[in-house]
């Protein structure tokens, strides 16, 4: 049985929760974490979800049941996670550009972390010396992912210490007698070529003889997913077995075998999400026919952001004869989802449903023009569950003071 929704399916969640609504499929979370686990059997491999994908309570409680652990970007994911029942060895902290007040409660909550600038780098050592183990992120100074938008990796970015400053990252270890177990890099999202992940690899092998105490490298995530036909994505299977030859190749110095992380995020959930909308207005102007939904980039910012393509499909009437139609939203501001795109004859109060939403959709969603945020939903086996109900009134003003 396919663990993809129908459009009937759609439909029904559509007219019994309203739109637009975010629906995210469990079964194809668990399907694509199983793809990991199963092209990485041959190595000791441990998963990390990056929730800032998609933090809803509900989600993040399913991800830890199927045995993910889960990667967090602010101290408040840490908290999330935790309330979602994760333990703390299973919740990675990675830091980045954040007060040290931040990383010291997640010491406090004993879970890993990850530590990206020599400034907090010292502080922690000041602090915690060797008492609490920690993990440094370093920016291995490659170029990769999909745009500069969502590259990490590069000698331009702000994330992690450059490897070029190694020599102080070692005079902190030694000053501080710092208990260093994790070493980190992520090079950006929307990585096809397998090969970027293995020169991350080169990189830290060089470095890795200089911390004694090392149990993990962790090579990010970024993983590529398939957004339109014809694309291509990750060669998850190429990638595990590039990963084992790596350190079959190259074991540790020190003696120790040493775990691979990894960090999926859109991997995981980018596909099992759907966004359904509703037209509202059908617009002509010369050549273009406009097909205005229900929402707009307030819910679903990756095509304005990210020039991202979602392939959209009218639900109320998937057999139509197909025609261009040029896809907008609501916003006071310009939201195009996409331009001059054939899909099925569309009409007002049809449904179109986008695909590829469960990644940066509601998770980046706003109230610009004081508008509500959707609903969502959760299908497991089918059965659905309502996990965060539609913004109503009072919550665009529940925490203004009111005289």
């Amino acid at each position: 049985m396919s663990i993809l929704l129908s459009p009937e399916h759609l439909n029904e969640l559509a007219t019994a929760f309203g739109s637009p609504l975010y629906v995210y499929n469990a079964d194809q979370i668990t399907e694509q974490y199983k793809r990991l686990t199963t092209a990485f059997a041959q190595t000791d491999t441990r998963f990390f979800y990056a929730c800032k994908a998609l933090t809803n309570i509900h989600v993040l409680r399913h991800i830890n049941s199927i045995g993910c652990n889960i990667d967090c970007s602010s101290i408040n994911e840490v908290k999330l996670a935790l309330f979602a029942g994760c333990t703390p060895n299973n919740v990675l902290y990675t830091s980045n550009g954040i007060h040290f007040s931040e990383i010291e409660e997640a010491k406090d909550l004993g879970v890993h972390i990850n530590i990206d600038s020599l400034s907090n780098l010292e502080k922690f050592g000041q602090k915690f010396g060797p008492h609490y183990p920690v993990g440094i992120r370093l920016r291995p100074n490659i170029m990769a992912g999909g745009n500069m938008k969502i590259s990490t990796g590069h000698d331009k970015s702000k994330f992690g210490i450059p490897v070029e400053q190694l020599d102080e990252i070692l005079t902190l270890v030694e000053k501080y007698q710092l208990n260093i177990q994790n070493l980190h890099i992520h090079t950006g999202s929307d990585i096809k070529d397998v090969e970027v992940f293995v020169k991350g690899i080169e990189v830290l092998f060089d470095i890795i003889p200089h911390f004694k105490n090392l149990k993990s490298v962790d090579l990010g995530g970024g993983f590529k997913v398939p957004y339109q036909k014809g694309d291509g994505e990750t060669d998850i299977d190429l990638l595990a077995t590039k990963v084992k030859e790596a350190f079959d190749n190259h074991p540790n110095p020190n003696g120790q075998p040493l775990q691979v992380w990894f960090e999926p995020g859109k991997f995981l959930v980018s596909a099992a999400g759907y966004l359904i909308t509703e037209v509202n207005v059908m617009k002509k102007s010369g050549d273009t026919v406009f097909a205005g939904i229900n929402s707009g980039f307030n819910h679903l910012i990756r095509p304005m952001f990210y020039d991202a393509y979602h392939r959209i499909e009218n639900i109320s009437n998937k057999n139509g004869k197909e025609a261009n139609y040029t896809v907008v939203g609501n916003i006071c501001e310009t939201d195009t989802f996409a331009t001059d795109r054939s899909i099925q004859e569309i009409r007002e109060g049809d449904r179109l449903v986008f695909y590829n939403a469960g990644a940066y959709g509601f998770e980046m969603s706003s109230n610009f023009n004081s508008r509500f945020k959707p609903a969502e939903v959760l299908v497991t086996n089918g059965n659905a569950q309502l996990i965060r109900k539609r913004d109503v009134l009072e919550d665009l003003i529940k925490n203004q003071q009111i005289n």
